[in-house]
């Protein structure tokens, strides 16, 4: 079981740090991307998951449907890819996080346990900044070994979310293959004003799936604590109006990261729902279906994706007697290419 107290960290150097040019000490300044590269192709992951969360196998080229702007597009390529899987966990240490790290972070082991071999993972923490921990490694021993050695900020300070997932989207950037940040964090962004609708743009392009976890489920409880007499309306705390207030603003930057990747954000309440979570989690980083298409237009635009399932039979939830249509996640646009030079 993991042990997350603060502690120096005497995971070696060496495997921290040397020769690592992806999480390199003094990573460069996030920065909105510029570069335009001629694309004849288009590549779309897209996970598919029942009500259950479960990812669901044995879909065919003919089971989707691909449009470019609202213009249904033809399937050039078609993959069903279960290939290792390549996670950075980036976890907040604010002193909120810090309060539940004996609880409810200590099941990130799941994850972990539910990885493939030759899966590789890598880990960073942030505060006002994004800092390396440890490379992308497949030894998952190293890996509890590193998060059993966090160092969180027990004071007040900043924690400046947006920031930092846009400095790992930048380590990311030259890492080829499939990619995904797990991101373990209250949601509380104290970045400066920009920073998010900017961050947003950018993951809608990205072809790094992002996984946002919440850790203020425990946060929320506190925040709005039962009346000790059921009879009785306890009066309004201010104080806790607030954090409640702002609790619930964090969350929703959750939800609208998530939104922006095509992903889904998650937010279990206990220990177990913690596990549950992560055991979904070690299964959608490795499976997806990879759809390829030709961009329409040269025309260096953005342009949206829309992915939907050609026809596919209801799920039905066992706690509920409402039919659920299975569901479909993937990037939400691209950069089409220059116009060709005359």
């Amino acid at each position: 079981m993991l042990n997350l107290r603060r502690r120096s960290l005497s995971i070696p150097f060496t495997l921290l740090f040397g020769g690592c040019a992806l999480l390199a000490q003094s990573p460069p300044a996030p920065q909105t991307p510029s570069i335009r590269v001629s694309v004849e192709r288009v590549n779309v992951g897209v996970t598919v998951t029942d009500s259950r969360g479960q990812f669901l196998a044995g879909l065919q080229r003919a089971d989707f449907l691909l449009f470019d702007n609202g213009a249904e597009q033809p399937l050039t390529d078609f993959l069903s890819i279960d290939e290792p899987a390549q996670v950075l966990l980036l976890v907040e240490a604010g002193p909120a996080v810090y309060l539940l790290q004996e609880g409810h972070l200590q099941a990130v082991k799941v994850l972990l346990d539910g990885l493939a071999p030759a899966d590789r993972v890598a880990i960073a923490r942030y505060d006002q900044n994004a800092e390396p921990i440890l490379n992308f490694i497949p030894d998952k021993q190293v890996a509890a070994g590193a998060l059993d050695q966090l160092r969180f900020n027990i004071g007040f300070g900043q924690l400046n979310l947006a920031t930092s997932l846009s400095t790992t989207l930048d380590w990311l950037a030259g890492v080829p293959g499939k990619k995904s940040i797990v991101l373990l964090s209250t949601g509380v962004d104290t970045s400066p004003p920009g920073k998010l609708t900017s961050l947003l743009e950018r993951l809608k392009t990205t072809d790094v799936h992002v996984l946002p976890v919440s850790l203020s489920g425990n946060l929320t409880d506190l925040a709005n604590p039962p009346a000790r007499n059921s009879r009785k309306v306890s009066p309004v705390d201010p104080k806790r109006q607030a954090a409640a207030e702002g609790i619930a603003r964090a969350s929703d930057e959750l939800n609208t990261i998530a939104a922006a990747n095509g992903s889904r954000a998650y937010f279990p309440q206990t220990t177990k729902e913690f596990a549950e979570v992560f055991s979904q989690i070690s299964q959608l980083i490795r499976h997806e279906y990879s759809l390829g298409f030709s961009p329409p237009a040269h025309d260096g635009k953005v342009h949206s994706i829309q992915v939907r399932l050609a026809s596919a039979p209801a799920q039905t939830n066992p706690s509920s007697s409402a039919a659920q249509e299975p569901r479909v996640d993937h990037r939400k646009a691209y950069l089409a290419p220059l116009p060709d030079n005359p």
